[in-house]
């Protein structure tokens, strides 16, 4: 199993809104970080769909090795 690439070392902090849906990069390739824009195609890697319940800030993982998904669990801290 490939790695992903580290986008950051810091989670990305975004406001959501209720309702909408969210493609989270998993591979770390993409420009429009934290969210993906394709460039993990041809890979085994694949966008992480998050769909917010409440509008409020959320802490996408940017290290792409949280062992919670799409969102931060301090991994960062460790690399």
């Amino acid at each position: 199993m490939s790695k992903p690439e580290i986008a950051a070392k810091t989670p990305f902090a975004i406001d959501v809104e209720k309702g909408k849906d969210y493609y989270w990069c998993s591979c770390g390739k993409s420009k429009s970080q934290p969210f993906c824009d394709g460039s993990h195609k041809g890979s085994e890697f694949n966008p992480v769909k998050y769909s917010a319940e409440d509008s409020k800030t959320v802490y996408f993982c940017g290290c792409k090795n949280s062992a919670n998904g799409a969102l931060c669990d301090g991994t960062h801290k460790s690399l």
